[in-house]
């Protein structure tokens, strides 16, 4: 069974032409963590996502998998 993709981060970072590793540098995190929630294993908590969001220049919508 496929794992569901709940967050779009890797593929904004594409669009970005940004890294995990560079995310990673911006926010002062784990370059592990940044590649978990990349590969969908892990989510961001909300505040996280936020910071995604601001560091990328991008709506936090853009961040997430719309439902409808």
């Amino acid at each position: 069974m496929e794992k569901e993709v709940f967050n779009r981060i890797k593929a904004v970072l594409a669009e970005k032409g940004k890294t995990n590793n560079w995310l990673a540098e911006q926010l002062d995190m784990n370059r592990t963590t940044i590649s978990k929630w990349c590969r969908n294993e892990m989510q961001p908590r909300v505040e996280n996502l936020f910071q995604i969001a601001e560091v990328l220049d991008v709506n936090v919508r853009e961040l997430l998998v719309s439902t409808k």
